[in-house]
């Protein structure tokens, strides 16, 4: 970056307890092949620069894209007014211990970097995919999708804070819409987007691409002739990539700290978690075993401190089912007196950090994949999040999936289509009855989680064996 932050800090003149500059470069790539043509193909970059003072107990932000001395000032000028203006009407009254001094550098792991390939390079990978995709004239629409991400993140602060961090991230799409008279099924590659990483573009391998297109294209058709999925009460076994999204929403969201502070209540909703319950409620069975590690290389959401400076370090949240951590900034460690995590993150330069999930993980148990499935007399088994409904606390909810087999003596028989199951979620997650070993383990994420007002969307990280559980209510039709 040209731009000097450690002398704009000093360009900062507000009688401010403390001061912070947050500076945020990003460059987005999105290439787009549909039906084997290219659809879109876009490249832009955001720049900026977000300046926070702590004034009077209140700490206050302004956003700014002008980074000469007097848009800094003009921009220290605003936070400080509105610190000033909020001071007698706070939540809590803040010291500098909530923006600790903190200094050091992360950068994404890579093999191969941005320049290892052009652009037709990408769109002819991923029209090679669409290609692949169409096994038969029953597949009407294919569709690829790659986007390359890069960042540039800077944080300095008036205590001495001096980090800086670059990552690099990828995420592909891939899926195969299939119909045969009034059946239509769709089939992604494990869910939308949800193969996201911090890699180089090692991630785009042509081989691993074109064999994962032609399983997903196979099973769009295949799901056209399958079973409507049964409405009954069975044990369910969930692979990685459909344990991504109840990690997600029945875990990672409820354990939110800002969330049971009542202040996303307006938007996106509470927690049926108290601080109370904290060191004390048996979430799960003693197989739920969920740590908070934004120091795994290569998941989504790696980092080494988060937008407030806070060091990240892996920190179990769950453990032997038991809840022992929130996942809450510094902030909201403070105001809760409940231990927390390094996650206060911000989706950009002109956001303010909140709390939120960075790389959220089930951690492996000892059964294999055949162990879990053998062990099953009649189930069913569920791949790829289709749809998800869950109510304002993350209490109950409901999930649909795209692809099912029934498990029948031990064994996985019959294709199902259209399948869901619903439940409660600490009564679901006592249902763990088995925990995959770490060679059924998968790592996926997604670009697209939203929080916050003004809306962030940001990115997050999710590992996960297959896992199964008892006594779930399963159920067919669309969902």
């Amino acid at each position: 970056m040209s731009f000097d932050i450690h002398q704009a800090l000093n360009h900062i003149n507000v009688p401010a307890d403390w001061v912070g500059l947050r500076e945020v470069r990003e460059t987005t790539t999105m290439r787009h092949v549909r039906d084997g043509k290219p659809e879109g193909n876009g490249r832009y970059t955001t720049h900026g620069v977000m300046v926070e003072v702590l004034v009077d107990g209140q700490l206050a932000y302004c956003g700014t894209q002008c980074l000469n001395p007097e848009g800094l000032r003009g921009a220290a000028k605003v936070a400080y007014e509105q610190a000033k203006a909020a001071a007698p009407w706070t939540a809590y009254v803040f010291t500098s211990e909530v923006r600790p001094p903190a200094k050091g550098r992360y950068r994404s792991p890579r093999q191969k970097g941005i320049t290892a390939l052009s652009a037709g390079d990408i769109n002819h990978l991923l029209k090679k995919a669409c290609d692949t995709l169409k096994v038969s004239d029953k597949v009407i629409s294919t569709r690829a999708a790659a986007r390359i991400t890069e960042t540039e993140f800077r944080y300095v602060s008036s205590n001495g804070s001096d980090v800086e961090q670059e990552f690099l991230l990828t995420a592909s799409d891939y899926s195969a819409t299939a119909q045969e008279g009034s059946v239509t099924q769709n089939r992604t590659d494990n869910g939308m987007f949800s193969h996201c990483y911090q890699m180089g573009l090692e991630f785009l391998d042509e081989a691993k691409i074109l064999q994962r297109a032609q399983v997903i294209g196979e099973q769009a058709v295949e799901l056209l002739s399958a079973e409507e999925c049964p409405s009954e009460t069975t044990d369910l076994v969930l692979a990685p990539d459909q344990m991504m999204l109840q990690i997600h929403e029945s875990v990672g969201h409820p354990l939110e700290l800002d969330r049971i502070l009542g202040d996303e209540r307006n938007y996106a909703g509470w927690s049926f978690v108290r601080l109370e319950d904290f060191g004390s409620l048996q979430y799960g069975s003693p197989l739920m075993n969920i740590s908070f590690d934004p120091t795994l290389p290569g998941e989504y959401a790696a980092y080494a401190f988060d937008d407030g400076g806070l060091p990240a370090t892996k920190e179990y949240l769950i453990q032997s089912g038991k809840l022992l951590r929130g996942l809450g900034g510094k902030e909201s460690q403070i105001r809760s007196k409940v231990p927390g995590v390094a996650n206060f993150r911000s989706a950009s330069w002109n956001r303010a950090p909140i709390d939120r999930m960075a790389n959220l993980n089930l951690e492996p148990g000892d059964s294999s994949f055949e162990e879990i499935i053998g062990s099953v007399e009649n189930g069913i088994y569920m791949e790829s999040n289709r749809s998800w409904s869950i109510d304002d606390y993350r209490n109950k909810f409901q999930f649909g999936c795209e692809y099912a087999k029934r498990i029948e003596d031990g064994k996985l028989t019959t294709t199902l289509r259209n399948p869901n199951y619903r439940g409660v979620s600490t009564p679901f997650w006592n249902s763990l009855k088995m925990v995959g070993n770490a060679d059924t383990r998968e790592i996926f994420g997604t670009p697209y989680c939203g929080k916050g007002e003004p809306n962030q969307v940001i990115r997050v990280g999710h590992a996960s064996p297959v896992c199964l559980f008892e006594n779930v209510e399963v159920f067919g039709g669309a969902a």
